[in-house]
């Protein structure tokens, strides 16, 4: 706040930036997902994306994930929450083979993860729009106990033998309940953060994960995690008796948020990931991703946030701005959305990114695995995509980039409103996006 003033809170107000978390789960069936889903439903929060981290790393990673979250722009502001959850892909044979699938399903189907007082209270909240004081209190109570860390003892050869093929399996089918297995708060400078932790003596993830640091705006989701601490827990042993022992499971994640993409900004974040790969597996030995992908973001990437919005890149709220005394809007039934922006009658605010990306959160759960585990990539994987998830989840699962493109639409339809008269918001190419963005208001 000190070093940047007013611009540190363009991407959130530090009241909502220190209140704001994100949480992890992950459950081992769909009948589990499903039932997570009605949990979070009595809280306001819905499944928003779909993330595959099976093949968004070379570790085993057997789960596919959602998040749920407020959809509603208000709602977000005042309860800036959201929970990654993550289900075990049981009959994905290039991890489990079919013993170790049907002992898994049965292992999971036997456990309770959520009281049906819990669940008829979530569906209660849902019918009746919430829950008076003394209800809402005992949802709570019991909702957070479900996630507490569990002290039942653990069987310690099931569990090796999972861990083996996925430590985020044995995490999730060989434990007898689920739990947060990390609270990611966000801070507005994920490098000063990580510096400052360093020097601290946590260890932390090589790179941050995500797009990097660099000159223009920052766009999407950057992460960095350290390593879990290790706790204690019980463990039974084959011969029926119980020892004590050790997990590290539960680890430390912060995050920093950028500007929401549209699908063909996301199209462009992609080959520059893609192009940053390929520039890293060339580059001399000691050189860093980041470095690498800075210069790839130079290249590609506008340089300012009109830029991105012209390009058709970013997501932005639109509005009028107030006009000085004596002066007028009117530029002109055919105006651009660069003339407009040029010319300070509109105002573009950028739209926060509120969701995930499956290679940093995969780079995330790689950060604190012990060892890549095992796969047998000559194996077909199971096909799962947000549709297939929607039918587990039991409620559709929303698009973001549709979330965030209503809310730019609402935006450009109230600016119209005001200006009388439509805005070609057409998207320029980004050699003339560039050349626009010199011109236009900070």
């Amino acid at each position: 706040m000190a070093a940047h003033g007013a611009d540190a809170e363009r991407l959130g107000s530090i009241s909502r930036v220190t209140a704001e978390r994100h949480g992890a789960i992950r459950v081992g069936s769909p009948a589990e997902m499903a039932q997570v889903a009605r949990l979070f439903a009595g809280f306001g929060m819905h499944p928003v994306g779909f993330y595959d981290l099976r093949d968004a790393s070379a570790s085993s990673v057997p789960v596919v994930s959602t998040a749920f979250r407020p959809t509603d722009v208000d709602e977000l502001a005042r309860n800036p929450f959201r929970v990654f959850t993550s289900m075990l892909v049981t009959d994905d044979r290039r991890f489990f083979d079919a013993p170790t699938q049907e002992r898994l399903e049965a292992f999971v189907a036997a456990r309770e993860l959520f009281s049906p007082e819990a669940l008829a209270l979530a569906d209660r909240s849902v019918v009746e729009g919430g829950l008076d004081s003394d209800a809402a209190e005992r949802f709570l109570a019991l909702a957070t106990a479900s996630f507490a860390l569990s002290t039942e003892p653990i069987d310690r050869a099931w569990y090796d033998h999972l861990e083996a093929i996925s430590a985020v399996a044995a995490d999730i089918g060989g434990v007898p309940a689920t739990h947060i297995n990390h609270l990611t708060p966000r801070v507005l400078d994920i490098d000063d953060l990580y510096a400052r932790m360093s020097a601290l003596g946590v260890t932390m993830i090589p790179e941050i994960q995500g797009p990097p640091r660099w000159e223009g705006p920052d766009v999407l989701l950057r992460q960095t995690s350290f390593r879990a601490l290790a706790e204690p827990r019980t463990f039974r042993e084959p011969d029926g008796t119980t020892a004590s022992g050790e997990l590290r499971v539960r680890f430390g994640e912060v995050e920093q948020r950028g500007i929401a993409l549209t699908a063909a900004g996301r199209d462009l974040y992609d080959a520059m990931t893609a192009e940053a790969d390929r520039r890293l597996a060339d580059a001399p030995q000691g050189t860093t991703r980041v470095a690498v992908a800075a210069e790839v973001w130079r290249e590609h990437l506008p340089r300012t946030e009109t830029g991105l919005a012209l390009a058709g890149l970013g997501f932005f709220r639109f509005r009028v701005a107030e006009p000085p005394a004596g002066s007028s809007t009117d530029v002109g039934s055919g105006a651009t959305l660069a003339t407009l922006l040029e010319s300070g009658v509109l105002v573009a605010e950028p739209i926060v990114y509120e969701d995930f990306l499956p290679r940093s959160a995969a780079g995330i759960f790689q950060s604190n695995l012990t060892d890549e585990g095992s796969r047998d990539d000559d194996q077909l994987g199971t096909p799962y995509d947000l549709d297939r998830l929607s039918e587990v989840v039991g409620i559709a699962i929303a698009d973001p980039t549709d979330l965030y493109g209503a809310q730019q639409a609402a935006s450009l339809a109230e600016a119209e409103a005001a200006l009388g008269h439509p805005v070609d918001t057409t998207p320029v190419p980004l050699a003339a996006a560039a050349a626009a963005q010199e011109n236009a208001p900070a």
